[in-house]
């Protein structure tokens, strides 16, 4: 990684003491500004002279390199944050990057499972496996609750109201918000707490809902592992992971006339935009449905 400056590190400071972000975007912010410099090195520019067709090569650069549209988006995305924060900060007297544009995206709707599909994926959990109803706790409260994998691996006893029947969640921006819980996902927890009160656990990790073998927390990447082997076990050939299960949780509400701020709401959504692709899910179903049942449609047989 290329070594850090003061403006650099003012910025990550930025990012994590006034926007709030977590540790894990820091750091993919960080990557993408060490692409930068890394690039401005090479070609012998500096941070406070660097103008815009400097940076449109640095896009053009990326696209050379194979980047995907997706992750160039991401990548610029991360370049006009930092250079807007060189401007208000007083670094500089201007930002190069108003006119940087981003790579054009196709709409691009997540994959979801049905109420069946998930259904199938529980189903195929061996609960003889001392992880067997934790998995599958943890596929039913994904599924139940909306909750993003983070906010899964976060999530504590004490931030259960298992009689009341909700939860209390901590999400981006360390903002709070209370998720009602299923009852399914309640007797689901209570059948995985059965096992884990004979787990030896460390100390530390008393607090932690879900735990390995070990008796830590799990984390991010062990509950993608298991999600994607669970999925091939059951015969699912859509390509999920633990968001999946949160799409899905918003499409089966959506489905079944939920208000959309409601949903913005329990998903813990800034911006109703950000809930809105739901609606497009909806549409898809929709025209699929017409196009399958509707008699101009069909095929004469």
């Amino acid at each position: 990684m290329h070594p850090m400056n003061n403006e650099v590190k003012s910025y990550l400071r930025y990012l994590k003491l006034q926007r709030s972000m977590s540790p894990n975007t820091i750091e993919a912010y960080g990557r993408d500004i060490d692409k930068l410099m890394n690039y401005m090195e090479a070609e012998g520019l500096n941070l406070m002279t660097v103008e815009l067709a400097d940076l449109q090569h640095f896009a053009a650069t990326l696209h050379d390199l194979g980047v995907g549209p997706r992750s160039q988006c991401r990548i610029l995305s991360g370049v006009r944050s930092f250079f807007h924060f060189l401007q208000i900060d007083g670094y500089r007297d201007d930002d190069p990057t108003e006119l940087l544009e981003s790579p054009q995206l196709g709409s691009h709707l997540p994959e979801v499972l049905t109420t069946e599909e998930v259904d199938r994926l529980e189903a195929s959990i061996d609960l003889s496996k001392p992880e067997g109803h934790r998995n599958r706790a943890i596929i039913e409260v994904l599924f139940s609750c909306g909750l993003r994998v983070s906010e899964l691996t976060t999530l504590r006893l004490s931030n259960l109201y298992l009689e009341e029947q909700y939860l209390r969640v901590m999400g981006k921006g360390s903002k709070e918000r209370l998720v009602p819980i299923s009852p399914r996902a309640i007797q689901e927890l209570q059948f995985w707490f059965d096992d884990r009160c004979r787990l030896d656990i460390k100390p530390g990790e008393e607090d932690y809902v879900f735990l390995n073998r070990r008796g830590s927390h799990l984390t991010r990447v062990m509950i993608l592992i298991m999600i994607k082997r669970q999925a091939e076990e059951a015969g699912i050939e859509k390509t999920i992971s633990p968001h999946t299960l949160r799409h899905s949780f918003a499409t089966a509400l959506l489905e079944g006339g939920a208000d959309l701020r409601v949903i913005q709401a329990l998903l813990g959504h800034e911006r109703i935009g950000t809930t809105e692709i739901y609606t497009h899910i909806d549409m898809t179903r929709l025209r699929q449905e017409v196009l399958q049942h509707h008699p101009r449609n069909m095929k004469r047989k």
